[in-house]
Formats: structure tokens, sequence, C-alpha cells
């Protein structure tokens, strides 16, 4: 059953949950299976954040009602049946739910998957942080004005 807590608690469970992803995350970047994708590390930090954002009860796999949630809130509505089919496309081990060791799998293996397409979707979909302070100052040259051109500006 689930233990939705608050306050420390709750902190102390996230942080729980956080060390046992990161050694997960050790071992993919130590087993060697995975050395041929670009940025492997940064993908696996970003990795985690997306599936510490889905899995609500800090339980370490995501089940069927937090992958309902999950397909909700990418606006990306699926029936019961349709979860159920995402979650053993994933589901090595028959478990009924995604842990994060084939979560990380999926996302990094070839294995295409309807989880996989929405996710990289909505991670390239996100809007890139803009630059903040003041612009960069611009010369002529910069807007793609020749000089000869400019005195003809003024």
């Amino acid at each position: 059953m689930a233990d939705y807590q608050g306050g420390k608690a709750y902190g102390v469970k996230l942080k729980q949950q956080e060390s046992g992803l990161d050694d997960i995350n050790s071992q993919f970047l130590s087993c060697g299976t995975y050395d041929d994708v670009e940025d492997l590390e940064d993908k696996l930090v970003q990795y985690k954040q997306q599936f510490m954002r889905f899995d609500l009860d800090q339980s370490g796999d995501i089940d069927l009602f937090e992958l309902k949630m999950m397909m909700e809130k990418l606006e990306q509505p699926k029936t019961h049946l349709e979860i159920k089919k995402m979650i053993a496309q994933v589901d090595t081990t028959n478990s009924g739910t995604i842990s994060y060791s084939e979560f990380l799998v999926m996302m990094l293996g070839g294995k295409n998957s309807v989880l996989r397409m929405i996710l990289l979707f909505e991670e390239k979909s996100r809007p890139k942080p803009k630059p903040a302070g003041i612009a960069k100052k611009k010369s002529l040259a910069d807007l793609g004005i020749r000089p000869d051109m400019a005195q003809h500006l003024g």
C-alpha cells in the first residue's frame, strides 16, 4: 500500500529513492553495454528526474495508475488496456510495473515502445530555457548586413 506522507518523512523517502536510482545509474555507467550512447551520464540524470516525477509513491516502480497519470499529464490519455500493453512492452520481470532498470533499458535500448516514443517527444517539445539578462550587443555583420549596405541605412 502506498504511503502518502508529507513533511520530513516524504523528504527522507525521496532521498532514499534518489540514492537507489543513483546506484542503478552507476551500474548502467559501468556495465559497458551503453558505452556507445552519446552523453550517457547526462541522459541518466535526466531519466532519473523523469522517472522520479512519475513514480508518485516513491516505490521504485511505475505502476498502472502512475503510468495512466503520466500519460494524462503529457496530454496523451490512454485506456486501461492500452496502459497494460505499454507496461507489458517494457516489463521484463512480469511484475505488472516498470522498474527503474526496465525504464532505463527502454529509454537507452534500440527497441521502440509507445511509451518511449511519447517520453522522447515530450522531452523534445519541452521549451528550452531562455537566456536571462541583457542581450549581447550585435554588430551589423551579425545581423547579416554588409558594410557597403550599412551606409545606405543611415
